[in-house]
């Protein structure tokens, strides 16, 4: 399959990253909403010029928001996804504000390979999900150590609250049928962007490698706010409590 995104001078970055923007948001239609919100938070904790660090980065959504509205902001990534890190890296070429680096975030060793020891805030959106409850509580251990006095973690994610099993079903209809209506209109879902992906001459190599090292999709947890904000308290940070929610998500923050 010939595409778009690869022309005969190079491949177009730019339209990757808006075309994995247009698949997360087939999921997650306030998914803009979600960012706006972590980078007033950002500002509001910890001002306009952060060291930050992107959290199982991806394509580096979080950074291009962050430096399009910080633009005196550093940002160091962090993913294990070689597709998603050839985006990232293509995209952000010769930007000196950002570094990436390839981590697995189960490695108890990872943070040694970051460039620097402290940052002012980590963000995350849409990972962590991935983890079961064991390793994500070492994670948070690990980030609250990188976080300096002061800084803030975010992480905003899918965060299910079982004790309301009625509502979770009427919101997961709801949304579901608007992603099928979606979905008829030509919104590509993950496995097809993946597929799309795969036929790239650039990418095809590094997705073959994604998917030896995840497997199809990984097999996390999806632990209630309450319960991220308990661990998060319970591994180093003084607050923690979510500051924006949709039906299904949550942006959880924790202050250092």
């Amino acid at each position: 399959m010939t595409d778009a995104r690869t022309t005969t001078t190079g491949t177009d970055w730019a339209a990757w990253q808006e075309s994995w923007d247009r698949q997360q948001e087939w999921y997650m239609p306030d998914r803009e909403e979600r960012f706006r919100i972590m980078l007033d938070m950002v500002e509001a904790l910890v001002g306009t010029a952060p060291r930050v660090l992107d959290l199982a980065c991806g394509t580096g959504s979080i950074t291009a928001r962050l430096l399009r509205r910080f633009p005196d902001a550093t940002s160091t990534g962090v993913d294990l996804d070689p597709a998603l890190l050839a985006i990232a890296r293509g995209t952000f070429e010769g930007d000196e504000r950002v570094s990436f680096v390839t981590a697995d975030l189960k490695d108890p060793d990872w943070a040694a390979a970051l460039p620097y020891d402290a940052y002012d805030a980590v963000l995350t959106a849409t990972a962590l999900h991935w983890l079961h409850s064991e390793p994500l509580a070492a994670l948070y251990g690990q980030v609250a150590e990188l976080v300096r006095d002061g800084g803030v973690f975010m992480n905003a994610d899918h965060m299910i609250d079982d004790t309301t099993p009625r509502i979770n079903a009427a919101e997961r209809a709801q949304r579901h049928g608007r992603m099928d209506q979606a979905k008829r209109d030509g919104a590509l879902d993950w496995a097809e962007w993946w597929e799309v992906a795969g036929q790239d001459p650039v990418l095809a190599g590094p997705t073959a490698r994604r998917f030896e090292i995840y497997g199809e999709h990984a097999d996390g947890d999806m632990p209630s706010a309450a319960r991220h904000a308990r661990v998060l308290r319970e591994k180093g940070f003084t607050e923690a409590r979510p500051v924006w929610c949709s039906p299904s998500d949550t942006l959880l923050l924790a202050l250092k």
